[in-house]
C-alpha cells in the first residue's frame, strides 16, 4: 500500500524494546520512516535492494527487513542476521510462495527480489520454548513425559543444560522422552542469541534450579529487566540473590505455595512450574501474560496429571 502507520511496540516489560534496527533496515531499502506521537510513519514509492548490516543479531528485525526485501527491486544482503529456527522457517515459507532467499540460518542472508508472492499451504515449526517448558515441567515434578511433533535439534542448548542439571532426555522415534534422574543440580547458565541458551527459557530453568542441589548462577545478557520473577519465586521460599545481570540460586529442599503475580510471559510459566512442585496451593494472578505464548497450558498440564485450573478473579 506504499504507506503504513504503526504504534510503537510494547509487550512484556523485560527491558527496552528498541526498534532502531528495524528502522535502519527499512530506511536502507528506501522507506522514509519517522516517529510522531507514539506512532511510526513509513512510506515509500518502491523499495530497492541494498546491503544491510545489523549491529546486533535481531530476530524480528531480521524477519521484518527480509519480508520487506523479498519483493523489493534488486538484491538485498543482510549481514549479522539472526539464525533462529523461526527465521529459517519464515524464509522457507517465503520461498515456497515464490521468494528467492538464500543463506537462511546463517549470519548472511541474500534476498533476490521478486515481483510478487503466491498463495501456498505451509505447516510451521513447533514452538521450541513450549517444548523446553514442558521438559522443565517433567524435571521439576519428577515425572516422565513424551513430547510429540517437536524438533529435537532446535532445543540443543536447552537439552544440554537440562541434562547437566540431571534430566534424562532422549529422542525416540520422533518423540522426546523426558524424565528426572536420581537428583538435580544447579548449573551456571548464560543467555545468548541462538544457538546459545535462549533468554525465553531463563525463568523456567531458574524455577527448576530453586529445588536443586548446590548453587548456580544464571546470567542474563539479552534483556536488562528479566529477573522480575525472582521476587515472586522468593515468596514461595526460593533462595535467590540478584547481583547486577546475574541471579545466584541456592537450591532449597522444598517450595511452599503462595499467592504470586505474573509479571511477564515467561515469568508466568516459571511460576506455574514452581507451583507444580510446591507444597500447598499456589495462586497466580495476571495470567493474561501466559496466553501470548502458550495455548491451553492448563489443559495440557492437566492431561499430564497436574492439579491446575483457571478461575475468574
Amino acid at each position: 500500500m506504499k504507506r503504513a502507520i504503526v504504534s510503537l511496540p510494547s509487550g512484556c516489560s523485560i527491558g527496552e524494546r528498541t526498534i532502531n534496527l528495524h528502522i535502519k533496515g527499512l530506511s536502507a531499502l528506501g522507506a522514509k520512516v519517522g516517529i510522531k506521537h507514539g506512532y511510526i510513519n513509513a512510506k515509500t514509492s518502491r523499495l530497492k535492494g541494498t546491503t544491510i548490516y545489523f549491529d546486533i543479531p535481531t530476530v524480528t528485525g531480521t524477519e521484518n527487513v527480509l519480508m520487506a526485501a523479498v519483493t523489493a527491486k534488486g538484491t538485498t544482503i543482510l549481514k549479522n542476521a539472526a539464525c533462529e529456527p523461526e527465521v529459517v522457517d519464515l524464509c522457507n515459507v517465503l520461498n515456497k510462495m515464490g521468494g528467492r532467499i538464500e543463506g537462511a540460518g546463517t549470519k548472511t542472508i541474500t534476498i533476490h527480489g521478486v515481483k510478487k508472492l503466491l498463495p501456498t499451504s505451509y505447516t510451521i515449526i513447533s514452538d521450541r520454548i513450549e517444548t523446553g517448558t514442558f521438559m522443565v515441567a517433567a524435571g521439576i515434578t519428577g515425572g516422565e513425559i513424551y513430547i510429540k511433533n517437536s524438533n529435537f535439534n532446535h532445543c540443543d542448548a536447552v537439552v544440554e543444560k537440562l541434562r547437566e542439571i540431571g534430566l534424562k532426555i532422549e529422542n525416540e522415534n520422533g518423540r522426546i522422552k523426558v524424565r528426572r534422574g536420581k537428583s538435580i543440580k544447579c548449573v551456571n547458565i548464560k543467555t545468548l542469541p541462538y544457538p546459545g541458551f535462549p533468554t525465553d527459557m531463563q525463568a523456567q530453568v531458574m524455577a527448576l534450579m530453586t529445588i536443586a542441589e548446590d548453587s548456580g548462577v544464571i546470567t542474563e545478557t539479552i534483556f536488562e529487566n528479566r529477573f522480575m520473577h525472582v521476587a515472586e519465586l522468593k515468596r514461595m521460599g526460593a533462595d535467590i540473590i540478584i547481583k547486577g545481570g546475574s541471579a545466584i540460586i541456592k537450591g532449597v529442599k522444598k517450595l511452599s505455595g503462595a499467592k504470586v503475580m505474573a509479571t511477564d510471559l515467561r515469568a508466568s510459566a516459571s511460576l506455574i512450574l514452581a507451583g507444580l512442585a510446591a507444597e500447598g496451593t499456589t495462586e497466580i494472578s495476571r495470567i493474561y501474560h501466559i496466553d501470548r505464548g502458550y495455548e491451553n497450558i492448563e489443559k495440557k498440564l492437566s492431561a499430564l496429571g497436574a492439579k491446575i485450573k483457571r478461575v475468574k478473579d
